[in-house]
């Protein structure tokens, strides 16, 4: 087994009293080190980003992306719209489960509907759409909408689209997520929280001949300085983020990979407008103390300085490569002077006290502590409260907060950007915000299949959202993966995920 070396030896690059095992003869495992550690490993109750990276060795999709973020066939080999609210899915035949129970319409339906239903999911409103799920026979599945949806067929390419064995789900219950059985490539073997993941090979996964690995190990490394470390060091083949600041060392060494390519998502602060007691204060009240925080923040000086440039300022959900960005949308100047009239207009006592909530990763809390600089200029009194990241989540979905700098890693349709962290009541409505013309536009352009006519509904809602800012947007990232020059066969799909089938190690 390779070593994982610590962080007090990063400053060296490598540990003097450090000996690192022989590589095997032939590569049986992988290591891939993630950025931070991950919550529950059950698809119908996660929510970080990391977390959909073990997924992806875990448990195959109905659906999957490919480069071009074209739908293609995973455990589903075909779709047909019998009308525009009837879905029909053809299931790969032959398929079982980790623990042996087959793959087939049954375990669709059951899996889809407690995505839907199960207190605590956040596939919920992935999947509101869903009025029933049919099994016409072993290997059909028809899903009928409530109303046509251009956003629907997404939604199957990530968590919401994951199969569960009926019987080992409901014999685990509430700790399934704790040793999780699913339809992917590698099965689960152990959680270290805060250390590891690790899986082992599945002999009977349907597509065994893209399968190169015994075992995979996911690595948790929160700093950015430690993961570069391993990589160079050859402890770690794959590194899922590298901060931008350390891609010229990676690029530079001719032992390693930089890749880097478009990303899905967005970086932005939550706000809690009405999530709680805590949204009880001027910046949550009042949208133009919100507004002024919006104008004190360069976004250009801030991904300059903490990103080297390589992310993109932004003020929308989706990147400029969406088909949904809409051009109109301009990143504002910063504007002092204008902020601090706002401040005025609200009447608020100065300094106006905020609290924001990060976690501790190094390139985040930069991003921060630039932030609290530019607010104090205005008038704005930002005191930041670090923690670790899932700990974060979880304060901020029960509303212990006042602001929260969060990401999302991005879906290959702008619903799965918008939808859930914006409608009324919806899973990942964190901030509380509740706008009638805004789920209107919502629910309206998840109703239809017309894209130009989805962009305009869109189009309508973007200066609604500007005004109330439940989500201060900020930046888009890129995906930038650092890997060992020996990895071939990835595919940079701009979800971000390390897909595994078809993955090597040259000896």
């Amino acid at each position: 087994m390779r070593a994982i070396l610590l962080a007090g030896v990063c400053a060296l690059g490598v540990s003097l009293g450090t000996t690192l095992a022989a590589p095997p003869a032939a590569a049986q495992t992988l290591r891939i080190a993630l950025r931070q550690d991950l919550d529950v490993l059950d698809p119908t109750l996660a929510t970080t980003y990391v977390g959909r990276i073990v997924f992806a060795g875990l448990c195959d999709k109905l659906l999957d992306l490919d480069e071009k973020l074209q739908i293609v066939p995973q455990l589903a080999t075909s779709y047909t719209w019998a009308d525009d609210k009837t879905l029909v899915l053809k299931l790969r035949p032959d398929v079982t489960f980790q623990n042996g129970e087959k793959l087939d319409a049954a375990a669709v339906k059951y899996s889809l509907e407690r995505h839907m239903t199960l207190p605590g999911s956040f596939r919920r409103s992935e999947l509101s759409a869903i009025d029933h799920v049919e099994v016409v026979d072993p290997g059909t599945v028809k899903i009928a909408l409530k109303q046509p949806s251009g956003a629907f067929l997404a939604q199957l390419t990530d968590r919401a689209g994951m199969i569960l064995p009926p019987k080992a789900t409901e014999a685990a219950g509430k700790d399934f997520g704790k040793a999780p059985v699913c339809s992917g490539p590698f099965r689960f073997v152990e959680r270290v929280p805060q250390d590891h993941v690790t899986l082992e090979k599945f002999p009977g996964y349907w597509n065994a001949k893209a399968i190169h690995f015994d075992k995979v190990v996911y690595q948790v490394l929160g700093e950015s300085s430690v993961r570069l470390a391993n990589l160079k060091a050859g402890t770690v083949d794959i590194v899922e983020y590298v901060l931008p600041t350390d891609a010229p060392a990676v690029k530079a060494d001719p032992k390693l990979r930089l890749v880097t390519y478009d990303a899905l998502g967005y970086f932005g602060i939550t706000n809690n407008l009405a999530n709680g007691p805590r949204a009880d204060n001027a910046y949550g009240k009042n949208a133009a103390v919100r507004q002024a925080l919006d104008l004190a923040i360069d976004r250009k000086a801030l991904v300059n300085v903490v990103f080297a440039d390589m992310f993109a300022p932004n003020v929308q959900a989706v990147p400029s490569s969406s088909p949904f960005y809409d051009a109109n949308v301009k990143v504002p100047e910063r504007n002092v002077e204008k902020a601090k009239a706002l401040l005025k207009q609200a009447g608020v006592t100065l300094p106006v006290k905020l609290e924001l909530l990060t976690f501790n990763d190094p390139d985040i809390l930069q991003a921060s502590e630039v932030i609290q600089s530019m607010a104090a200029e205005v008038g704005i009194d930002v005191k930041i409260q670090a923690m670790e990241f899932a700990s974060s989540l979880q304060t901020s979905t029960r509303g212990d907060y006042q602001a929260y700098m969060i990401g999302w890693s991005g879906r290959a349709d702008i619903d799965g950007n918008t939808y859930a962290f914006l409608h009324s009541g919806a899973s990942s409505n964190a901030s509380g915000y509740s706008n009638p013309a805004v789920d209107k536009l919502l629910d309206d352009a998840r109703g239809t299949i017309d894209l130009a006519k989805r962009k305009a509904l869109y189009g309508q809602m973007w200066p609604i959202l500007r005004q109330d800012l439940p989500i201060t947007y900020l930046w888009s990232p890129r995906n930038i993966m650092g890997m060992s020059a020996k990895v071939t066969g990835f595919r940079p799909v701009p979800d971000g995920m390390i897909r595994l089938q078809g993955l090597a190690l040259a000896q």
